[in-house]
């Protein structure tokens, strides 16, 4: 027979084992990223700069005492093979979010499931205007920017330098290449497409002979390279054996580090675009945060993070930050406690707007440096000089203009008011 410190001793011992059961759990987290496939540069980028994110914060303690495992799946860049892969790490992994990119065909579609699931979906390299406009959704979080922002952050330059100048478009034939060739078309005023024309091409296009070859015959002034990965690094390669880049002006309007490496630092001299972070961004404006990823980075291995990784990095500290504020890991209350929040981490601040889930960021226009001064990098990776920036607030389209989106395509302007499945 128990006396009555035994059974105090026992129920210490069980709260004790169940504390210590609790701090020992696991939180799935799913990473849906193309480690294979056109944009495949791109995902490992996000896939390196998620696991050390994982590794400082497993470090620190983890998320409310519980640590963070990674389970992340191959979307190829495939909105088909994105739905199985979503809805196996909900139903089968037990993923508390899921986040990843590089194709916004694939975040929507990643959106789409966790909309119907209940769970939080953060894209970290998606640039259709879509993926935060007519395919917003309530619990899908942007963290990069937009083709609307891109196009506002490289307007001013080609306003001032090309004004009245012909232009011609190469564009990637899905949601992304849609929405950029859009966005640049009407901040530069060239939706002429009699005069101003445009060819699109499918994802995963090699050979840009073609389309490279009406170029020459249409003779334009500026050439936009709405292409993204390993397409654009093929299409501006052959565009530079052609002369193209002698008689005019090459615009990629979404640049990333890898995008140049794939071109090579002769081929991307003087090419401009834009992009909402690069490695050079902490040190212009002195963000020690951003610095020191960027060195931990460099580190671990010996190369420099991407947008694609610096954003997949703060996707990991935003939703531990977010559930530790909800106190819960309910995706209902992390939205809530996502909505209207500010945050610094590897640059200035950055807000998660409360009506759409886009990050409002400072953009950066830059151009590629000359072969010279590339090389004389340790890695050969000191491609982009920044020319200008945009503060968020002026490169984001308003609540007016993402109101009439919404109505135009039948959605609701309040994502509350999307069906929520918990």
């Amino acid at each position: 027979m128990f006396n009555r410190k035994s059974i105090l001793a026992v129920l210490l011992i069980g709260l004790f084992l169940a504390a210590t059961a609790y701090c020992g759990e696991t939180v799935k987290i799913g990473l849906n990223y193309p480690k294979t496939g056109p944009y495949s540069v791109q995902g490992q980028d996000q896939f390196q700069a998620a696991q050390m994110a994982v590794d400082e914060i497993n470090a620190s303690g983890g998320i409310m005492g519980n640590q963070v495992e990674i389970v992340w799946k191959d979307s190829k860049s495939k909105p088909d093979i994105t739905r199985q892969n979503v809805t196996d790490l909900i139903e089968t992994n037990n993923v508390k979010m899921v986040f990843g990119g590089s194709s916004s065909a694939v975040a929507i579609a990643a959106g789409d499931i966790c909309q119907e699931k209940g769970i939080p979906f953060f894209g970290t390299l998606t640039y259709s205007t879509a993926t935060t406009g007519k395919s917003a959704h309530r619990f899908s979080f942007r963290e990069c920017y937009n083709a609307w922002m891109a196009a506002k952050a490289i307007g001013g330059f080609l306003k001032e330098n090309y004004a009245g100048k012909k232009y011609m478009y190469i564009t990637a034939d899905y949601t992304w290449g849609w929405s950029t060739e859009e966005s640049v078309r009407k901040i530069t005023g060239t939706e002429d497409v009699s005069t101003h024309k445009g060819v699109l091409t499918p994802m995963g296009t090699t050979d840009f002979n073609k389309q490279l070859s009406l170029a020459k015959m249409v003779k334009p002034d500026v050439l936009v390279l709405v292409l993204f990965g390993k397409d654009m690094s093929n299409a501006i390669r052959q565009a530079t054996t052609m002369g193209l880049k002698n008689s005019c002006q090459i615009i990629v309007p979404n640049l990333t580090l890898g995008m140049a490496e794939g071109g090579g630092s002769k081929v991307m001299e003087g090419v401009i675009g834009a992009l909402p972070w690069c490695w050079q961004v902490p040190y212009k404006y002195n963000y020690p945060r951003g610095q020191k990823f960027v060195e931990d980075y460099a580190a671990k291995y010996n190369r420099y993070p991407s947008t694609s990784g610096a954003s997949a990095y703060t996707i990991m500290y935003e939703y531990k930050n977010a559930v530790e504020r909800a106190k819960s890991f309910n995706g209902t209350k992390i939205v809530m406690a996502l909505e209207g929040h500010s945050y610094e981490l590897l640059k200035d601040k950055q807000t998660w707007r409360n009506f759409d889930h886009q990050s409002v960021q400072t953009v950066y226009a830059v151009q590629c440096k000359a072969n010279i001064d590339v090389l004389k990098d340790k890695f050969h990776l000191d491609y982009f000089e920044i020319l200008s920036s945009i503060d968020g607030k002026s490169a984001v389209r308003t609540k007016a203009e993402w109101d009439a989106v919404r109505l135009a395509n039948n959605k609701p302007v309040k994502l509350e008011d999307l069906v929520e499945a918990n």
